[in-house]
């Protein structure tokens, strides 16, 4: 359901039971779209959160915190100068308008009582916080809007935006409102009633009413008579109404129901604080997956290229011999004869007659000459290619291996591992990414932790990403503790604390099939582990994180069809 009129009427009705008369604690500003108010009240400390971002526009209290930033922005700052240690004396709504003003008492420069008013517009695209004096002058808003039909500018005169749609309030009996329903209109009735009505939603329609979908041609009079009674019903006990997620968990509603104190605005809290994460997940992955393909694409057409040079070489020694046999052959030939090819006896198998391609621009020794140089290019090119594929592969393993640690994440702070990972590699193209993790101490503290288990009284660790391995094997594992990883495959660094239990075959098998569980072959029948104790595991000098060498270990094959 869309935060309508109506939503925000339960939110203020229910804002006006809790902040009357608290005073304003704190101010920050998140974000650009957001603000938060910390209010004092008999003891009591609560949170208010204005959102004004177009797609999420709201306002309730809230229970999750928000970073505070050092340096606060000039509107958040103005709003301190104003409003810090105000008191709240009146919340206002207008009828089912998405706009709320609150109404703080304070004290100006000479210790003078005087009002301030605190205007938000949670109405989509013209969301807007804006701050007026006691005669409704402005005195600064978050967004500044100067156009020939409405203007928010400092010292102009804060009026309600005209609305073209109707008051529903408004209407005296459901016979006023059939006049201003098309009877014989093709569209659906939700559609109608949000086109009609401000303040009331087409989501909020399909909730309530269960023919809101159907076109208004279909419906008969008495259908328009329930549609009327059940919002007029709903409006009247604003006070009253709760709100529910619908039965595909991926909306709310408004429901009758007992209510208690902030019902409606905790619910909201934790609705969109859910929305925003699953969000923000999906931003940020879609972010790290773009320069991760990117990269990929580059890299494996490097791999080609390379591939192709080495191709070439292949043919290197055939031109050495080109070049010998030209060489040893130079007395029976003309010094400068125009010969397109020589055929001559190949020493170096068994005197068969080999055929020579020549420039017959070029003298023999001179062809012999272009032979060699072909050759020592081609050598040199093989040295410095077949490193090149080395350190190519590498890298795509490298990247195969974040790109596996991102499909195994659950949760946006093991993305942000990754994105701080990305960064400190200096391997890829940053223009995508957004870390909010922007100095080293902030780093260290936003690491994820990785998975611990429990299996028969012993602690199990498994790693989700290249960060969270690397402090696994090199930072958390004792030595004597058992280090499990898939046979050449990407996958999680599973450790087994040693404790004073017994390690059974069984308690190997369970770690070897957590290991092959969280790889790359997860989806296979048969999987390779190795296992060893944990100081038989060493970092790659100069490697990426998580890439590890190890030795005198075992090998365990899992079965992960077997349950």
């Amino acid at each position: 359901m869309a935060f309508d009129g109506i939503v925000l009427n339960c939110v203020v009705s229910e804002l006006c039971n809790s902040l009357l008369n608290s005073k304003v604690a704190k101010i920050f500003q998140p974000s650009k779209t957001e603000l938060i108010f910390n209010f004092y009240c008999h003891g009591e400390n609560l949170t208010l959160l204005i959102n004004v971002q177009p797609e999420t526009a709201r306002i309730h209290l809230t229970s999750h915190t928000k970073p505070n930033p050092i340096q606060a922005p000039n509107f958040c700052m103005l709003l301190r100068k104003h409003l810090l240690g105000a008191k709240l004396i009146t919340i206002n709504t207008f009828d089912l308008e998405r706009i709320v003003e609150f109404v703080f008492e304070t004290y100006n420069e000479l210790k003078d009582k005087t009002t301030k008013k605190l205007v938000v517009q949670t109405m989509a695209s013209h969301s807007n916080v804006i701050l007026t004096n006691y005669s409704n002058t402005i005195i600064d808003s978050l967004y500044h809007i100067s156009n020939s039909s409405f203007e928010i500018m400092p010292a102009r005169t804060y009026n309600i935006p005209e609305n073209s749609k109707l008051s529903f309030r408004k209407l005296k009996d459901c016979f006023e409102f059939l006049q201003y329903i098309p009877r014989e209109s093709e569209e659906t009735v939700d559609k109608i009633l949000s086109d009609s009505f401000f303040g009331i939603s087409r989501s909020f329609c399909q909730n309530l009413i269960p023919i809101s979908s159907m076109p208004a041609k279909f419906l008969k009079e008495s259908d328009y008579f329930m549609i009327y009674d059940k919002i007029t019903k709903v409006l009247d006990y604003i006070p009253k109404l709760s709100l529910e997620l619908t039965p595909n968990q991926k909306d709310y509603m408004v429901c009758f129901k007992s209510k208690r104190t902030h019902e409606v605005n905790y619910f909201l809290d934790d609705y969109y604080t859910k929305l925003e994460v699953e969000h923000s997940f999906i931003k940020k992955r879609n972010q790290l997956l773009t320069t991760l393909f990117s990269q990929l694409k580059k890299y494996t057409k490097r791999l080609e290229n390379i591939n192709l040079k080495l191709k070439e070489c292949e043919n290197m020694e055939q031109y050495r011999i080109y070049g010998e046999l030209i060489i040893s052959n130079l007395h029976r030939f003309p010094a400068h004869s125009n010969l397109e090819n020589i055929i001559v006896e190949n020493y170096y198998d068994n005197q068969k007659k080999i055929v020579i391609p020549l420039t017959n621009s070029y003298s023999l020794s001179k062809n012999a000459e272009k032979y060699f140089k072909k050759y020592n290019k081609l050598k040199n090119t093989l040295k410095v290619v077949t490193l090149q594929k080395k350190e190519t592969e590498v890298e795509l393993e490298y990247i195969q291996s974040i790109l596996f640690s991102i499909e195994n994440s659950s949760t946006l702070q093991e993305l942000e591992d990754i994105s701080i990972e990305i960064e400190e590699s200096k391997l890829f193209d940053l223009k995508h990414i957004t870390n909010t993790a922007t100095n080293k101490k902030a780093k260290i503290e936003t690491q994820s932790k990785p998975i611990e288990l429990q299996i028969d009284g012993h602690s199990i660790l498994v790693g989700k990403n290249n960060r969270q391995n690397d402090l696994l094997t090199f930072k958390i594992a004792k030595k004597q503790d058992i280090w499990f990883h898939v046979k050449n495959i990407q996958g999680s660094h599973v450790i087994l604390s040693l404790n004073q239990k017994p390690i059974t075959n069984y308690i190997i098998l369970k770690c070897a099939t957590i290991a092959a569980q969280h790889s790359k072959a997860k989806n296979s029948t048969h999987v390779c582990v190795d296992y060893c104790p944990v100081k038989n595991v060493k970092k790659i000098p100069g490697g990426k994180p998580g890439m590890v060498v190890y030795s005198n270990y075992k090998t365990i094959v899992v079965n992960l069809e077997q349950k």
